[in-house]
């Protein structure tokens, strides 16, 4: 689908402040038209605060309102995100004020080089309308009728550009990520990525018995819902073929359980609420694949996976102490049903491994991306993704130049490491077993939380036959997305995307 239909208003490059037509004036660091300048000189000879808040005012020399967002003083410490924020904020003051064509005031940094892209990615987040009250209000569809922007640089139209393509993707990841567990169940997210990938070719596994015999650990988690026909899994496979032949290869699978309530080591203590956002990370890759759809890399391979399914509770539902066989042909023994995200994963893992293999794809880099442990919340704290890569991928630098490329475009990364000790964690506890699921901790009382998992699907998958002395050494690396994707009453924030598309379609 087209990013214009993807955008939530009509965005255009302004070059005069006073002919642009707009109502609302909305200035972001303290880079000031030259007409403002004796204004707000007068504002902070009496007020102190004036540079910390947001503030709305009528300017009698431009004759129209002027909303100010100022960015803190920044430390070393401060990230491009404070652009980010400021431009959301100002936004959000101007919409609350009733402005419906508002331009912003673009500044640039001399701290930050992709300031300005970033500054337009902040206002264009705070203007998006979650799917179902677009569809069930439709007159609320918008929150502005168009938005204008005047930046600076000479690359003003390239910026713009820029970012309209990414907030594509976030769009999608964004109307996934947000619907309720019904307006966005495994059938329901089919039919809206058949929809909007119709350039791209596309997959649907929905046969339960096909899933049962090709895909048994994700047919595990799935088997609860199956007797629910508008809750039943889907993974959706989806592929980018370049024009010229590809010199790398991205391979993607993202845990998309449209709801978790545990299963039947059920959430208890009000902790389901707001499980219909464990399918962030199906969400981000299906956004990074419209903007592969629409960016077109001439030389990149691109292959999706979004693994689709509601872990549910009921007389059929997969209990601990149950061994299945993994596609790989690992015996893995559940420890507890609410480790769920790594089972609907690690088949579909494992055919994109099988792929890499078998089809001799060149230069492939196999992903894993989800909402999958507390532990990361824990450890990296809200707003931050965790990046850990497997011993191929780590001899690259992978995770350190996401997490570099991240800090640059407001998308950050902490960076972790596996150890021997996350696989010994996770080895058979008696004969019959090759691998434990989980133990029956929650992740964040148990150490090492969220690298368990992560080396959990390198072995039921077999990735640990395709180290750094395999025949076939295969790039691998988990993005735990628990702390950045954006919990309950916030919006969904689409990370990785930005950072993933800077880091790998560049």
């Amino acid at each position: 689908m087209g990013v214009d239909k993807l955008i939530p208003c009509s965005v255009k490059l302004s070059q005069v402040i006073q002919k642009s037509g707009c109502d609302v004036l909305c200035v972001i660091d303290r880079q000031i038209p030259k007409e403002l300048v004796e204004q707000f000189n007068d504002f902070r000879s009496y007020d102190k605060a004036f540079d910390t808040m947001v503030s709305c005012f009528k300017s009698s020399k431009l004759n129209m309102p002027v909303v100010y967002s100022p960015l803190p003083e920044l430390t070393d410490y401060h990230d491009v995100r404070c652009y980010q924020n400021a431009a959301a904020k100002s936004l959000e003051r101007a919409i609350k004020a009733g402005f419906k064509a508002p331009l912003l005031l673009v500044p640039e940094s001399d701290k930050f080089a992709y300031a300005p892209l970033c500054t337009v990615l902040g206002a264009l987040s705070e203007l998006y309308v979650p799917i179902q009250y677009r569809e069930d209000v439709p007159d609320k569809s918008q929150r502005i009728s168009n938005l204008s922007v005047m930046i600076s640089s000479p690359k003003a139209e390239e910026i713009l550009k820029e970012a309209l393509l990414l907030e594509s993707g976030r769009f999608v990841a964004r109307d996934i990520g947000v619907g309720d567990p019904e307006r966005m169940a495994p059938p329901r997210i089919e039919e809206y990525v058949t929809k909007i990938f119709k350039n791209l070719k596309v997959n649907v596994i929905s046969n339960v018995d096909t899933i049962t015999k090709e895909y048994p650990l994700f047919a595990a988690v799935n088997r609860a819902a199956n007797q629910i026909e508008r809750h039943r899994g889907r993974i959706i496979f989806l592929e980018y073929k370049p024009p010229q032949p590809a010199k790398k290869t991205l391979m993607l699978v993202g845990k998309g359980v449209t709801y978790d309530t545990g299963g039947a080591d059920i959430k208890a203590g009000g902790i389901m609420a707001g499980m219909c956002r464990d399918k962030c990370g199906a969400a981000a890759v299906a956004g990074f694949m419209q903007i592969v759809n629409e960016k077109k890399p001439a030389d990149i391979h691109v292959i999706a996976a979004l693994c689709l399914v509601r872990n549910s509770v009921g007389e059929d539902c997969y209990v601990s102490d149950e061994i299945i066989t993994s596609r790989a042909g690992v015996r893995v023994r559940v420890g507890n049903t609410d480790a769920e995200g790594r089972m609907c994963m690690a088949d579909a893992l494992c055919r994109m491994k099988e792929l890499a293999v078998s089809e001799n794809l060149p230069d492939p880099h196999l992903f894993t991306i989800a909402t999958l442990t507390g532990h990361a919340a824990l450890a990296a704290g809200s707003g931050y993704s965790i990046v850990i890569d497997n011993s191929v991928a780590h001899c690259t630098g992978h995770a350190r130049k996401l997490q570099e490329i991240g800090q640059m475009f407001g998308d950050p990364f902490e960076v972790s490491t596996l150890r021997q000790d996350d696989f010994d964690f996770n080895a058979g506890k008696v004969i019959g077993e090759d691998v434990v699921q989980c133990n029956n901790l929650g992740s964040s009382r148990t150490p090492r939380g969220h690298q368990v998992p992560a080396a959990f699907l390198i072995q039921a998958t077999g990735l640990n036959k395709h180290g750094l002395d395999s025949p076939k050494p295969l790039k691998y690396t988990h993005l735990d997305i628990a702390a950045s994707a954006g919990e309950l009453p916030a919006l969904p924030t689409a990370a990785p995307i930005i950072a993933l598309t800077k880091a790998h379609l560049n």
